[in-house]
């Protein structure tokens, strides 16, 4: 057995609130609040809706809201309304085991923020 101590939220489980662990976070049940913690891995039973503060993200099950994350790497359902905020995105689209990614409407926003204003590809420092 692993000495990695671990956050599960078990399935069957409904945890509504916040939820800040020192640990890696396993969602197998669901959780409807706010997420923070070094890691968050959402079973394929799994399902978490509202936000999330993380290092890293990995989802095989159902998420809804804001996500920001170093890393996400997703193989499950994306709902509408949701925003992904990451530096790094991974989408597994489907797997001999029929996982699929779907997406709603949602916002990504992937790598380092785009330059703004004089730095930005186009425009001409200086006079004109």
């Amino acid at each position: 057995m692993s000495d990695e101590r671990r956050t599960l939220v078990e399935e069957g489980t409904e945890l509504t609130g916040s939820l800040r662990s020192t640990c890696p976070i396993t969602v197998r049940g669901s959780v409807d609040g706010e997420v923070t913690a070094p890691s968050l891995a959402v079973s394929a039973s799994g399902r978490v809706k509202g936000k999330a503060k993380v290092e890293e993200l990995h989802s095989e099950g159902e998420i809804a809201g804001t996500f920001e994350a170093t890393t996400i790497r997703l193989s499950g359902v994306v709902r509408d309304d949701t925003v992904l905020k990451a530096k790094s995105l991974e989408v597994k689209l489907a797997s001999d085991d029929g996982l699929v990614v779907a997406f709603g409407r949602t916002q990504l926003e992937v790598g380092d923020p785009p330059p703004r204003g004089d730095d930005a590809p186009g425009r001409r420092k200086g006079g004109g």
